[in-house]
């Protein structure tokens, strides 16, 4: 019997995992392990849920829902009536300016604004901002092809301010990532699309709208989406439903993985030697790596030193979030909106804040608590990541003080740590994650999935964790018919 060997148990693992479960369900004779290094599975993904009823997230809190692929997991896992929109009726973002919370205007999309009222009469951007932001509508496409830095674009069609008070801190909060290096082509190349097309980032957002609109209009029926989703128990409701449905014993946790051998067999055939840290070694006709690309490398070193060098060139940088519970008649603040985003100009170390309790329903046991839930370290302050708690408690404390007036103790605080974790797509990204493929493709039956190469949302985990087994299955079908000729 062929087996698969699995390694990574975050979201792009259990969802290759599932993949072939299904597989074998449906008849086909295949086996397979996945093995996770930590104690728990879901990578990122991981709620903290506490007894007395508060619901905090230490990764992502949501997903984007234009994405079909997690829509599409949750029908099979029939978890659908699980999902939950954002409470979009109390939406509104704000954005620190001069040390003053503005309101990021209605009809924003990505960086682009849309609604003539609300931009005219936003005080996040100075008029002589508005003027050059409007001059997009005029400026001429870009003519030569190629990447380009998402800083580059936006000051480019946008105008600087618009890129310090509203791309920059954008990226920085909610990707992590610094738009100096944030490479167009792999993260937003939606907007290259749409200056190409329509020669104009207004008219191009302002036609996609329209189109939404209209199909949204022509097909009515269904549950609720917002631009972004969770679950009612948060975004851990995925992951327990996805391990509910493997097979136990295909799944080993502590799993630390040292390093993996090739075997190219005397009749042609390729098999893997995956080498634990206890010393035990499972043996696979196909593995897939759903690691982060700097973990692959330290795997594959005696397979391929190209492979290792492509990979090591793609960096990963630290962050950290710290969820605090408040009582409201301790604080005194409305909560009124989504939370807020900081530009890096403004002097702080914190990146921004989500008020979780009014963005999300069911995350506080009742409506005298309230949720925050604070971003630090990220691509320009990534050793903030690693401060003792006490100290991180203190910054965070001091300047949610600061910004919101907040000086009570919060009754409960829950810090979450993720070194080295999150993929960089920088300048000419795209070209390294083509060069990984051409190499990957010498070896037969070994495949890359994850947030490293072409996606960091949850969807597009699940989507190349699951193109992943697919492509695996295919291998080791056409291995079997092959040797029966």
């Amino acid at each position: 019997m062929k087996k698969i060997a699995i390694i990574g148990g975050g979201i792009t693992g259990l969802s290759a995992a599932y993949a072939t479960q299904r597989a074998i369900d449906e008849g086909q004779d295949i086996d397979y392990v996945l093995l996770e290094k930590d104690s728990r599975l879901g990578g990122k993904i991981y709620t903290k849920r506490t007894s007395d009823g508060f619901i905090a997230e230490g990764g992502p809190d949501s997903f984007v829902s234009t994405k079909p692929w997690i829509f599409e997991l949750a029908k099979k896992l029939n978890c659908e009536g699980r999902i939950i929109p954002s409470n979009d009726g109390l939406k509104k973002t704000y954005i620190l300016v001069g040390n003053k919370l503005r309101t990021l205007p209605d009809g924003v999309m990505m960086v682009v604004p849309t609604k003539i009222m609300p931009f005219i009469t936003t005080n996040l951007f100075s008029w002589p901002g508005k003027l050059r932001m409007v001059m997009d509508y005029f400026i001429p496409k870009k003519k030569e092809a190629g990447d380009e830095t998402l800083s580059s674009f936006v000051a480019r069609r946008l105008g600087k301010e618009c890129l310090h008070r509203l791309a920059d801190p954008l990226v920085a909060g909610v990707y992590s990532s610094d738009p100096e290096t944030m490479s167009l082509q792999a993260t937003f190349p939606i907007l290259l699309d749409m200056e190409q097309k329509y020669g104009s980032l207004l008219k191009g957002t302002i036609t996609s709208m329209r189109s939404r609109a209209k199909a949204r209009r022509e097909s009515p029926s269904g549950p609720k989406r917002t631009l972004h989703m969770s679950f009612k128990g948060g975004m851990q409701d995925l992951i327990d439903e996805l391990v509910e449905t493997l097979d136990k014993d295909k799944i080993l946790v502590g799993a630390d993985v040292q390093k993996v051998d090739e075997v190219r067999d005397e009749d042609g055939s390729t098999t893997y030697r995956v080498h634990l840290a206890d010393g035990k070694i499972v043996e696979a006709d196909a593995v897939i790596f759903a690691s982060l690309a700097h973990e692959t490398a330290s795997l594959v070193t005696d397979i391929d030193k190209d492979l290792v060098n492509i990979l090591q060139e793609i960096p990963q940088i630290s962050a950290a979030t710290v969820s605090l519970a408040y009582r409201k008649s301790d604080v005194g603040h409305d909560f009124k909106g989504f939370g807020f985003l900081i530009p890096l100009g403004e002097g702080y170390k914190i990146k921004g804040c989500t008020w979780s309790s009014t963005k999300w329903s069911g995350r506080v046991p009742n409506d005298d608590y309230a949720i925050i839930r604070v971003f630090v370290g990220g691509a320009r302050k990534q050793e903030l990541t690693f401060l003792p708690d006490d100290e991180m408690k203190a910054v965070v404390k001091s300047e949610i003080k600061n910004i919101m007036g907040i000086d009570a103790e919060p009754v409960n605080t829950w810090i979450f740590r993720w070194p080295n974790s999150m993929p960089q797509y920088t300048l000419g990204h795209l070209d390294c994650v083509n060069k990984i493929d051409e190499r990957v493709a010498t070896h037969p039956g070994m495949f890359l999935a994850g947030a490293s190469y072409r996606g960091v949302g949850i969807p597009d985990c699940i989507n190349s964790g699951t193109r992943a087994a697919e492509s695996a299955l295919a291998y080791l079908t056409e291995a079997v018919d092959t040797a029966k000729v």
